[in-house]
């Protein structure tokens, strides 16, 4: 690579840059026009309006109504709001052993605080395995609330939350389900109602909306309780000034998802295929974690034989990509997510995700996929 040659960008599902589309939406909003939506006069009631605007489009990506969907600053005050605020402790709550630690480190808190948590395993392909959930829930008397991540953030395995949903309610009916949708939403189609969920998160800059916001969808009639308190915005769960330039990026991002998402799910498909096919057939050994029928279409997770992630990356600087979950040097088992999922230490350790977004080409997939070979055989070659 040339010193001078952008970098090969495969690190979306880290952040995704903010698209043209949503930057002119948002650029009004940033200068000429302003004002703040609690107000009365024609400047708040102008930015009122398209914080509503926002609300409708986010909405219609996930087939929810406006009322039901609440902003936040991001996906981590999402899913915090969501387990602190859905139900009364101390309670039981089901998470998976693969979420995200917005969600994860929150059970931990609560765990702390007397509730009690039981984390539900996944099998060999990252999906938490069903079967087994039957036979936690059988262990116990009542399940309060279940929180399942929609797609896993550094496999791209893609969770049967609608089959767990429905479990979990069969033993309690009142049940509370809840999903992290970051990941997800605007990559696959993501319907509350055919999911199940009582409660998903939404994030801006997923889905090339910016930074700085995201979305809580709550279902009607369920009544949260606040985390902030202060002036009464989103009907008192979430007050603050609104930020409306983020929001009105947040609503451009969900319109332009919608409009091309099969589209671009089909495109993505198709290349990440393409890089594996070129990997597999350099790399002997080369191992991939997740099924292509149960992954994002975008995300390519791989473990590369005899060397660590980090190490390949290093030597692939044409590639901007990142390492999964891996096996720290100190341990004798893999940890986070490949360890739930029961890879060997020493497979684990060459762990790469491999995300692929709206800037990819084909020309970008050959480049990276040859990068990242010499990267690998020049450290096979020093051992």
């Amino acid at each position: 690579m040339r010193d001078d040659a952008p970098q090969i960008y495969l690190d979306y599902n880290a952040t995704t840059p903010v698209h043209a589309d949503v930057r002119e939406a948002m650029l009004p909003w940033l200068g000429e026009r302003w004002g703040n939506p609690s107000s009365g006069h024609s400047y708040g009631r102008a930015a009122a309006a398209a914080v509503a605007e926002a609300r409708g489009e986010i909405a219609a990506l996930i087939g929810a109504a406006p009322e039901e969907i609440f902003f936040t600053g991001g996906g981590t005050e999402a899913d915090n709001l969501a387990l602190f605020g859905s139900v009364p402790g101390p309670a039981h709550v089901l998470i998976s052993a693969v979420e995200h630690p917005a969600v994860s480190a929150t059970a931990e808190a609560l765990g702390e605080r007397g509730w009690t948590i039981t984390s539900l395993p996944v099998a060999a392909d990252g999906r938490v395995a069903v079967s087994e959930v039957e036979a936690i829930l059988g262990e116990h008397a009542r399940v309060d609330l279940l929180s399942v991540i929609t797609a896993q953030n550094e496999t791209g395995a893609i969770q049967p939350v609608a089959e767990l949903a429905q479990l979990v309610r069969g033993r309690t009916p009142g049940a509370i389900v809840h999903s992290d949708g970051a990941q997800a939403v605007g990559k696959i189609p993501v319907d509350v109602g055919a999911l199940g969920v009582d409660l998903l998160t939404v994030v801006s800059h997923k889905l090339y909306g910016p930074a700085g916001v995201g979305a809580l969808y709550c279902r009607g009639e369920l009544r949260l309780r606040p985390r902030l308190f202060g002036g009464g915005q989103e009907r008192g769960l979430r007050p603050g000034t609104e930020p409306v330039a983020l929001i009105v990026g947040f609503g451009a991002a969900a319109a332009l998802a919608r409009r091309t998402l099969a589209g671009e799910a089909a495109r993505q498909e198709k290349l990440r295929e393409l890089l594996w096919g070129r990997l597999a057939a350099k790399i002997p050994g080369i191992y991939r974690t997740i099924p292509a029928a149960h992954s994002l279409p975008n995300t390519l997770h791989v473990c590369l034989p005899g060397v660590r992630g980090p190490e390949v990356l290093a030597r692939s600087p044409a590639v901007a990509a990142s390492v999964g979950s891996a096996c720290h040097s100190d341990q004798p088992v893999a940890v986070g997510v490949l360890g739930a999922m029961g890879l060997p230490p020493e497979l684990a350790a060459g762990a790469l995700r491999l995300s692929l977004g709206r800037g990819t080409d084909r020309d970008a997939i050959i480049r990276a996929s040859d990068a990242l070979v010499r990267g690998w055989r020049a450290l096979t070659e020093l051992n």
